[in-house]
């Protein structure tokens, strides 16, 4: 199964509390160019439908930047929530190849 969402790049020094009040979750895509990383924002709504239907390092989800004109496949490699009330507070992506069916 095969979930898909879009990414916005991260405002330059924007402040993390900051951005979840505004609805937004702070993201980051991992080994898509290399080394190098990428800061993203996702709607905190399609943050909570993409958990519900997706499982941390096992579901593929193919993301979309149209900021940086990239999509590609991932696996989210770790979700950070808030100790007691289980809010999102930050998703990990990591790039990798599609797997052939």
């Amino acid at each position: 199964m095969s979930v898909t969402i879009e990414c916005q790049k991260r405002p330059e020094m924007s402040k993390s509390g900051a951005l979840r009040r505004e609805g937004l979750i702070p993201a980051n895509l991992y080994g898509h160019d290399g080394a190098n990383s990428v800061h993203l924002v996702i709607k905190r709504k399609e943050a909570e439908t993409l958990l519900r239907h997706a499982a941390a390092n096992k579901t593929i989800v193919e993301v979309n930047i149209p900021d940086l004109s990239w999509q590609g496949t991932t696996v989210i490699r770790e979700v950070q929530t808030h100790p007691w009330k289980g809010t999102i507070y930050h998703l990990s992506f990591f790039a990798v190849d599609k797997p052939e069916d």
